[in-house]
Protein backbone atom coordinates (compact mmCIF):
# COMPACT_ATOMS: atom_id res chain seq x y z
CA UNK A 1 0.00 0.00 0.00
CA UNK A 2 2.94 2.07 -0.23
CA UNK A 3 1.92 5.01 -1.86
CA UNK A 4 -1.43 5.63 -1.91
CA UNK A 5 -3.25 8.63 -0.41
CA UNK A 6 -4.33 8.34 3.45
CA UNK A 7 -8.08 9.42 3.46
CA UNK A 8 -8.59 12.31 5.57
CA UNK A 9 -11.61 10.44 7.77
CA UNK A 10 -14.60 13.56 6.67
CA UNK A 11 -17.77 10.92 6.19
CA UNK A 12 -15.83 8.02 5.54
CA UNK A 13 -15.36 4.64 7.43
CA UNK A 14 -11.64 4.15 8.54
CA UNK A 15 -9.68 0.42 9.38
CA UNK A 16 -7.91 1.86 12.44
CA UNK A 17 -5.54 -1.00 13.16
CA UNK A 18 -4.62 -1.27 16.76
CA UNK A 19 -1.33 -2.59 17.76
CA UNK A 20 -0.26 -3.47 21.30
CA UNK A 21 2.35 -5.20 23.39
CA UNK A 22 2.52 -6.47 27.05
CA UNK A 23 -1.06 -7.32 27.15
CA UNK A 24 -1.39 -10.39 29.22
CA UNK A 25 -4.98 -12.39 29.61
CA UNK A 26 -4.17 -11.21 33.74
CA UNK A 27 -3.60 -7.85 32.25
CA UNK A 28 -6.10 -5.13 33.64
CA UNK A 29 -6.08 -1.37 32.79
CA UNK A 30 -4.94 -1.76 29.05
CA UNK A 31 -6.59 -4.50 28.51
CA UNK A 32 -9.73 -2.45 29.48
CA UNK A 33 -8.82 0.27 27.45
CA UNK A 34 -8.51 -1.31 24.35
CA UNK A 35 -11.65 -3.02 24.81
CA UNK A 36 -13.70 0.02 25.50
CA UNK A 37 -11.78 2.56 22.88
CA UNK A 38 -12.61 -0.27 20.08
CA UNK A 39 -15.91 -0.82 20.73
CA UNK A 40 -16.59 3.40 20.90
CA UNK A 41 -14.36 3.18 17.23
CA UNK A 42 -16.66 0.24 16.11
CA UNK A 43 -20.13 2.11 17.22
CA UNK A 44 -18.63 5.41 15.76
CA UNK A 45 -18.65 3.64 11.91
CA UNK A 46 -14.86 2.97 12.27
CA UNK A 47 -13.44 -0.36 11.60
CA UNK A 48 -11.10 -1.05 14.43
CA UNK A 49 -8.36 -4.06 14.61
CA UNK A 50 -6.78 -5.46 17.55
CA UNK A 51 -3.43 -7.06 16.86
CA UNK A 52 -1.59 -8.18 20.38
CA UNK A 53 0.46 -11.24 21.39
CA UNK A 54 -0.61 -14.71 22.46
CA UNK A 55 0.40 -18.30 23.08
CA UNK A 56 -0.87 -19.03 19.59
CA UNK A 57 -2.74 -17.90 16.43
CA UNK A 58 -5.66 -16.88 16.40
CA UNK A 59 -8.55 -14.34 14.32
CA UNK A 60 -11.79 -13.58 15.64
CA UNK A 61 -14.56 -10.63 15.18
CA UNK A 62 -15.78 -9.16 19.00
CA UNK A 63 -17.59 -6.53 20.45
CA UNK A 64 -14.58 -4.64 20.45
CA UNK A 65 -14.09 -5.41 16.80
CA UNK A 66 -11.41 -8.17 15.01
CA UNK A 67 -8.60 -9.33 17.17
CA UNK A 68 -5.59 -11.12 15.84
CA UNK A 69 -3.76 -12.91 17.71
CA UNK A 70 0.08 -12.96 16.76
CA UNK A 71 2.18 -16.17 18.57
CA UNK A 72 4.45 -14.05 20.95
CA UNK A 73 7.13 -15.69 22.69
CA UNK A 74 6.64 -15.00 26.92
CA UNK A 75 8.88 -12.55 29.19
CA UNK A 76 10.79 -13.90 31.98
CA UNK A 77 10.25 -12.44 35.29
CA UNK A 78 6.52 -10.84 34.02
CA UNK A 79 4.09 -12.90 35.30
CA UNK A 80 2.69 -13.64 32.08
CA UNK A 81 3.54 -10.41 29.41
CA UNK A 82 4.21 -11.64 25.74
CA UNK A 83 5.54 -9.74 23.18
CA UNK A 84 5.47 -9.33 19.15
CA UNK A 85 9.07 -9.94 18.34
CA UNK A 86 8.80 -11.53 14.37
CA UNK A 87 8.46 -8.08 13.08
CA UNK A 88 8.42 -9.12 9.15
CA UNK A 89 5.08 -11.01 9.99
CA UNK A 90 4.19 -8.12 11.52
CA UNK A 91 4.81 -5.97 8.94
CA UNK A 92 3.49 -8.31 6.30
CA UNK A 93 0.03 -8.45 8.45
CA UNK A 94 -0.27 -4.07 8.56
CA UNK A 95 0.35 -4.84 4.81
CA UNK A 96 -2.22 -7.29 4.52
CA UNK A 97 -4.62 -4.75 6.73
CA UNK A 98 -4.29 -2.09 4.73
CA UNK A 99 -4.59 0.21 7.66
CA UNK A 100 -6.27 4.16 7.32
CA UNK A 101 -4.56 4.81 10.82
CA UNK A 102 -2.30 3.51 12.70
CA UNK A 103 -2.52 3.06 16.21
CA UNK A 104 0.57 2.07 18.54
CA UNK A 105 0.48 0.90 22.44
CA UNK A 106 4.25 0.39 23.10
CA UNK A 107 6.85 2.91 22.69
CA UNK A 108 9.45 0.19 23.05
CA UNK A 109 9.62 -2.79 21.28
CA UNK A 110 6.78 -1.57 19.00
CA UNK A 111 8.19 1.84 17.90
CA UNK A 112 9.85 0.66 14.58
CA UNK A 113 6.30 0.69 13.37
CA UNK A 114 6.18 4.20 13.11
CA UNK A 115 8.63 3.93 10.48
CA UNK A 116 6.45 1.42 8.44
CA UNK A 117 3.89 3.65 8.78
CA UNK A 118 5.35 6.78 7.49
CA UNK A 119 6.91 4.68 4.75
CA UNK A 120 3.33 3.74 4.05
CA UNK A 121 2.13 7.39 3.95
CA UNK A 122 -0.41 5.90 7.29
CA UNK A 123 -1.18 8.68 9.93
CA UNK A 124 -0.20 6.76 13.55
CA UNK A 125 -0.34 7.48 16.28
CA UNK A 126 1.53 6.47 19.83
CA UNK A 127 -0.36 6.43 22.83
CA UNK A 128 1.73 7.13 25.98
CA UNK A 129 0.10 5.08 28.65
CA UNK A 130 3.33 5.19 31.39
CA UNK A 131 5.93 7.82 31.72
CA UNK A 132 9.33 6.58 30.34
CA UNK A 133 11.25 8.78 33.69
CA UNK A 134 8.74 7.38 35.88
CA UNK A 135 9.39 3.37 34.93
CA UNK A 136 12.94 3.69 34.42
CA UNK A 137 13.33 5.09 38.22
CA UNK A 138 10.79 2.37 39.38
CA UNK A 139 13.31 0.00 37.88
CA UNK A 140 15.86 1.43 40.05
CA UNK A 141 17.55 3.98 37.15
CA UNK A 142 18.85 7.06 39.27
CA UNK A 143 16.73 10.21 38.59
CA UNK A 144 19.16 11.93 36.63
CA UNK A 145 19.98 9.04 34.20
CA UNK A 146 16.11 7.86 33.78
CA UNK A 147 15.36 11.22 32.50
CA UNK A 148 18.29 11.46 30.02
CA UNK A 149 17.06 8.02 28.73
CA UNK A 150 13.58 8.71 28.78
CA UNK A 151 14.50 12.34 26.63
CA UNK A 152 16.15 10.19 24.30
CA UNK A 153 13.23 7.48 23.87
CA UNK A 154 10.62 10.29 23.89
CA UNK A 155 12.71 12.26 21.29
CA UNK A 156 12.40 9.21 18.67
CA UNK A 157 9.38 8.29 19.40
CA UNK A 158 7.51 12.00 18.80
CA UNK A 159 9.65 12.24 15.31
CA UNK A 160 8.47 8.97 13.93
CA UNK A 161 4.98 9.13 14.97
CA UNK A 162 2.65 11.63 13.72
CA UNK A 163 1.38 12.37 17.13
CA UNK A 164 1.42 11.17 20.41
CA UNK A 165 -1.50 10.61 22.72
CA UNK A 166 -1.18 11.71 26.36
CA UNK A 167 -4.15 10.86 28.82
CA UNK A 168 -3.02 13.41 31.62
CA UNK A 169 -1.68 16.24 31.97
CA UNK A 170 1.23 14.37 33.94
CA UNK A 171 1.62 12.13 30.82
CA UNK A 172 2.51 15.08 28.72
CA UNK A 173 5.26 16.64 30.40
CA UNK A 174 8.05 14.79 29.36
CA UNK A 175 7.01 15.37 26.14
CA UNK A 176 6.82 19.19 26.60
CA UNK A 177 10.11 19.05 28.19
CA UNK A 178 11.68 18.43 25.07
CA UNK A 179 9.51 20.52 22.80
CA UNK A 180 7.30 18.12 20.81
CA UNK A 181 4.55 19.89 19.60
CA UNK A 182 2.65 16.79 18.01
CA UNK A 183 1.39 15.65 21.45
CA UNK A 184 -2.59 15.79 21.87
CA UNK A 185 -4.52 15.06 25.15
CA UNK A 186 -7.00 12.17 24.88
CA UNK A 187 -8.25 11.05 28.33
CA UNK A 188 -9.36 7.45 29.08
CA UNK A 189 -12.49 6.24 31.28
CA UNK A 190 -15.02 4.31 33.24
CA UNK A 191 -18.18 2.49 32.17
CA UNK A 192 -19.88 4.47 34.40
CA UNK A 193 -23.10 1.85 33.69
CA UNK A 194 -21.06 -1.45 35.13
CA UNK A 195 -19.19 0.41 37.84
CA UNK A 196 -21.55 2.02 39.98
CA UNK A 197 -22.34 2.35 44.33
CA UNK A 198 -25.42 -0.25 43.94
CA UNK A 199 -22.56 -2.66 43.61
CA UNK A 200 -21.86 -2.87 47.40
CA UNK A 201 -22.47 -6.08 48.71
CA UNK A 202 -23.15 -6.26 52.71
CA UNK A 203 -22.39 -10.25 52.21
CA UNK A 204 -19.42 -9.97 50.58
CA UNK A 205 -17.94 -7.34 52.76
CA UNK A 206 -18.77 -9.72 55.79
CA UNK A 207 -16.41 -12.68 54.45
CA UNK A 208 -13.57 -10.10 54.18
CA UNK A 209 -14.19 -7.54 57.24
CA UNK A 210 -16.18 -7.46 60.33
CA UNK A 211 -17.75 -4.74 61.03
CA UNK A 212 -15.59 -2.62 63.63
CA UNK A 213 -12.45 -3.00 60.67
CA UNK A 214 -11.76 -0.84 57.49
CA UNK A 215 -12.10 -2.90 54.46
CA UNK A 216 -8.70 -1.82 52.24
CA UNK A 217 -8.61 -2.92 48.54
CA UNK A 218 -5.86 -3.00 46.41
CA UNK A 219 -6.81 -3.74 42.11
CA UNK A 220 -3.24 -4.16 40.22
CA UNK A 221 -0.71 -6.07 38.32
CA UNK A 222 1.70 -7.37 41.64
CA UNK A 223 5.10 -5.97 39.57
CA UNK A 224 7.90 -3.70 40.54
CA UNK A 225 6.45 -0.68 38.94
CA UNK A 226 3.37 -1.16 40.61
CA UNK A 227 4.73 -1.12 44.22
CA UNK A 228 2.38 -3.21 45.36
CA UNK A 229 4.28 -3.33 48.35
CA UNK A 230 3.73 0.15 49.69
CA UNK A 231 -0.15 -1.29 50.24
CA UNK A 232 0.95 -3.69 52.80
CA UNK A 233 3.39 -0.89 54.27
CA UNK A 234 0.36 0.92 54.99
CA UNK A 235 -1.83 -1.70 56.03
CA UNK A 236 0.90 -2.47 58.96
CA UNK A 237 1.08 1.30 59.71
CA UNK A 238 -2.29 1.35 60.47
CA UNK A 239 -2.30 -1.97 62.53
CA UNK A 240 0.17 -0.03 64.69
CA UNK A 241 -1.60 2.53 64.82
CA UNK A 242 -4.48 0.10 66.91
CA UNK A 243 -6.78 0.73 64.14
CA UNK A 244 -8.81 -2.59 62.92
CA UNK A 245 -8.18 -2.99 58.76
CA UNK A 246 -7.64 -5.81 56.34
CA UNK A 247 -6.71 -5.76 52.50
CA UNK A 248 -8.16 -7.25 49.85
CA UNK A 249 -5.42 -7.29 46.85
CA UNK A 250 -7.12 -8.30 43.43
CA UNK A 251 -4.34 -9.18 40.85
CA UNK A 252 -1.23 -11.22 40.18
CA UNK A 253 2.37 -10.90 38.37
CA UNK A 254 5.61 -11.52 39.76
CA UNK A 255 5.86 -10.39 42.92
CA UNK A 256 2.45 -12.04 44.17
CA UNK A 257 4.08 -15.13 45.88
CA UNK A 258 7.11 -12.42 47.73
CA UNK A 259 4.51 -10.41 48.70
CA UNK A 260 2.00 -13.69 50.31
CA UNK A 261 5.09 -14.32 52.00
CA UNK A 262 6.08 -11.26 53.72
CA UNK A 263 1.79 -11.33 54.96
CA UNK A 264 2.86 -14.79 56.53
CA UNK A 265 5.73 -13.47 58.25
CA UNK A 266 4.06 -10.33 59.81
CA UNK A 267 1.12 -11.40 60.46
CA UNK A 268 -0.49 -9.39 58.14
CA UNK A 269 -4.83 -9.82 57.23
CA UNK A 270 -4.43 -9.68 53.58
CA UNK A 271 -6.28 -12.01 51.10
CA UNK A 272 -5.05 -12.40 47.99
CA UNK A 273 -7.60 -12.93 45.08
CA UNK A 274 -5.33 -13.36 42.36
CA UNK A 275 -6.75 -11.81 38.91
CA UNK A 276 -10.05 -11.53 39.59
CA UNK A 277 -11.85 -12.51 35.83
CA UNK A 278 -15.55 -12.01 37.10
CA UNK A 279 -16.13 -8.42 36.55
CA UNK A 280 -19.33 -7.88 38.40
CA UNK A 281 -17.31 -9.40 41.59
CA UNK A 282 -13.98 -7.05 41.12
CA UNK A 283 -17.25 -4.31 40.70
CA UNK A 284 -18.87 -5.69 44.07
CA UNK A 285 -15.12 -5.90 45.67
CA UNK A 286 -14.27 -2.26 44.63
CA UNK A 287 -17.87 -1.11 45.90
CA UNK A 288 -17.44 -2.83 48.99
CA UNK A 289 -14.41 -1.50 50.48
CA UNK A 290 -13.71 1.74 52.54
CA UNK A 291 -10.58 2.77 50.68
CA UNK A 292 -8.74 1.75 47.67
CA UNK A 293 -5.34 2.06 47.19
CA UNK A 294 -2.94 2.81 44.34
CA UNK A 295 0.39 3.00 45.33
CA UNK A 296 2.00 2.67 41.61
CA UNK A 297 4.56 6.10 41.45
CA UNK A 298 4.79 5.98 37.73
CA UNK A 299 0.55 5.53 36.75
CA UNK A 300 -0.32 8.31 33.87
CA UNK A 301 -4.24 7.76 34.23
CA UNK A 302 -5.20 4.50 37.19
CA UNK A 303 -8.17 2.68 35.31
CA UNK A 304 -8.63 0.58 38.37
CA UNK A 305 -8.44 3.45 40.64
CA UNK A 306 -11.21 5.28 38.75
CA UNK A 307 -13.75 2.61 38.72
CA UNK A 308 -12.94 2.17 42.23
CA UNK A 309 -14.51 5.85 42.41
CA UNK A 310 -17.27 4.79 40.18
CA UNK A 311 -18.58 2.19 42.66
CA UNK A 312 -18.22 4.89 45.35
CA UNK A 313 -15.25 3.94 47.05
CA UNK A 314 -12.65 7.25 47.31
CA UNK A 315 -8.64 6.44 46.56
CA UNK A 316 -5.87 6.86 48.20
CA UNK A 317 -3.38 7.52 45.67
CA UNK A 318 0.90 7.90 45.18
CA UNK A 319 1.48 11.54 44.80
CA UNK A 320 4.13 11.05 42.29
CA UNK A 321 1.79 9.90 39.62
CA UNK A 322 -1.08 10.96 37.64
CA UNK A 323 -3.76 9.87 40.17
CA UNK A 324 -4.27 13.53 41.99
CA UNK A 325 -5.08 15.09 38.26
CA UNK A 326 -7.98 11.92 37.73
CA UNK A 327 -9.69 11.64 41.69
CA UNK A 328 -9.41 15.20 42.67
CA UNK A 329 -10.61 16.88 45.89
CA UNK A 330 -12.65 12.75 45.94
CA UNK A 331 -9.88 11.06 47.28
CA UNK A 332 -6.75 11.66 48.92
CA UNK A 333 -2.79 11.72 47.88
CA UNK A 334 0.49 9.99 49.76
CA UNK A 335 3.96 10.45 49.30
CA UNK A 336 5.48 6.95 48.81
CA UNK A 337 5.49 4.90 51.39
CA UNK A 338 3.33 2.95 54.03
CA UNK A 339 2.87 5.80 57.05
CA UNK A 340 1.87 8.43 53.99
CA UNK A 341 -0.61 6.13 52.64
CA UNK A 342 -1.90 5.34 56.54
CA UNK A 343 -2.28 8.90 57.29
CA UNK A 344 -4.27 9.33 53.91
CA UNK A 345 -6.47 6.46 54.77
CA UNK A 346 -7.40 7.94 58.33
CA UNK A 347 -8.14 11.53 56.29
CA UNK A 348 -10.11 9.52 54.49
CA UNK A 349 -12.15 7.61 56.88
CA UNK A 350 -12.88 10.74 59.28
CA UNK A 351 -15.09 12.03 56.77
CA UNK A 352 -18.90 11.09 56.95
CA UNK A 353 -19.28 8.04 54.57
CA UNK A 354 -22.27 8.94 52.62
CA UNK A 355 -19.95 12.17 51.70
CA UNK A 356 -17.06 10.36 50.66
CA UNK A 357 -19.01 7.71 48.80
CA UNK A 358 -20.84 10.90 46.85
CA UNK A 359 -17.59 12.51 46.12
CA UNK A 360 -16.15 9.78 44.66
CA UNK A 361 -18.83 9.02 42.12
CA UNK A 362 -19.23 12.39 41.16
CA UNK A 363 -15.65 13.04 40.55
CA UNK A 364 -15.55 9.15 38.34
CA UNK A 365 -18.70 10.75 36.34
CA UNK A 366 -16.80 13.32 34.78
CA UNK A 367 -14.68 10.64 33.21
CA UNK A 368 -16.94 8.62 30.73
CA UNK A 369 -15.72 6.64 27.92
CA UNK A 370 -17.46 8.58 25.19
CA UNK A 371 -15.68 11.23 26.08
CA UNK A 372 -12.41 9.19 25.79
CA UNK A 373 -13.54 7.89 22.49
CA UNK A 374 -14.58 10.94 20.68
CA UNK A 375 -10.81 12.65 21.55
CA UNK A 376 -9.08 9.57 20.39
CA UNK A 377 -11.30 9.57 17.16
CA UNK A 378 -9.79 13.46 17.12
CA UNK A 379 -6.68 12.27 17.45
CA UNK A 380 -7.06 10.38 14.68
CA UNK A 381 -8.99 13.17 12.59
CA UNK A 382 -11.56 10.59 12.16
CA UNK A 383 -15.59 11.80 12.99
CA UNK A 384 -18.26 10.47 14.48
CA UNK A 385 -20.49 8.52 11.29
CA UNK A 386 -23.28 7.38 13.47
CA UNK A 387 -23.89 7.46 17.10
CA UNK A 388 -26.66 4.69 17.57
CA UNK A 389 -24.59 2.21 19.61
CA UNK A 390 -22.13 4.71 22.03
CA UNK A 391 -20.71 2.66 24.35
CA UNK A 392 -21.53 1.91 27.48
CA UNK A 393 -21.23 4.92 30.20
CA UNK A 394 -20.62 7.71 27.44
CA UNK A 395 -20.53 10.64 29.29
Amino acid sequence: MTGTTPRDGTGESLRIVRLANFVAPASGGLRTALRELGKGFRAAGHQPVLVVPGERADDRETEQGRVITLPGPLLPGTGGYRVLTDRRRVARLLERLAPDRLEVSDRTTLRWTGKWARRARVPAVMVSHETADGVLRTWGLPEGAARRAADALNVRTAHTFSRVVCTTEFAEREFVRIGARNVVRAPLGVDLAERHPALRDPGLRARHARVDETLLVMCSRLSVEKRPGTALDALEALLRRGRRAVLVVAGDGPLRARLEQRARDRGLPVTFLGHVCDRGLLGALQASADVCLAPGPAETFGLAALEAMACGTPVVASASSALPEVIGSAGAVAANHGESFADAVDLLTERPEPDRREAARARAECFGWGTAVAAFLAAHDATVLRRSSAPRGAA
